[in-house]
């Protein structure tokens, strides 16, 4: 008779597998809160998201984009069209649609606003300030036209003073302007 010697099994004491299994529960714990936290960063949004808008307002576009093809004089059509786009952050579909709106209704600052800031994201900032600047002909009053010129006037173009100077003009019209972060413009102000 062959006789096999059965291997021996090693075994490890209970509070050592428990401080094992702490451990990497912990690992997994802190490296799923550091790939969300990097997901979900502003720098860190992927292109899909930013390409890609939800299912309902693809549909709605291609809806749009149809009607305007049929109708290139609907108006409202151009200018949802234009909003989704900039929603989506499609710059120059945006643009384009914007463009077709103001060719037919050119006495609107809130869309020559909405296309300044499509011209600064994607890296225009002169055509942004004409559009903004369009805007404030036609309502030298309109916040948002000024801000967004005070921002590219400041980080995009480097003009701090005359950006401070649309700034201040805009506080003395509205000192209660909120900006995006949560403060007031003049809070903008003192801080600069």
């Amino acid at each position: 008779m062959v006789h096999v010697k059965k291997p021996e099994i090693k075994t490890i004491p209970l509070n050592t597998a428990l401080i094992i299994g702490l451990i990497a529960l912990v690992v997994g714990f802190l490296g799923g809160n550091i790939y969300n936290a990097y997901k979900s960063s502003p720098g860190a949004t992927s292109q899909t998201s930013k390409q890609n808008p939800p299912i309902q307002d693809s549909a709605r576009m291609f809806a749009l984009d149809r009607e305007v093809q049929n109708n290139p004089n609907d108006t409202a059509a151009w200018l949802e069209l234009g909003n989704l786009y900039f929603d989506s952050n499609k710059y120059q579909d945006a643009i384009k649609a914007y463009t077709q709106y103001i060719n037919l209704n050119p006495n609107s600052p809130n869309v020559w606003t909405d296309m300044g800031v499509m011209h600064r994201r994607n890296g225009n900032p002169t055509e942004a300030i004409a559009s903004f600047d369009k805007a404030l002909e036609m309502n030298p009053r309109h916040e948002h036209a000024r801000f967004n010129k005070g921002i590219v006037l400041y980080y995009d173009v480097g003009f701090r003073d005359e950006a401070v100077k649309i700034w201040r003009e805009l506080s003395d019209i509205n000192p209660n302007v909120r900006i995006p972060d949560g403060r007031t413009i003049r809070e903008l102000l003192d801080k600069l």
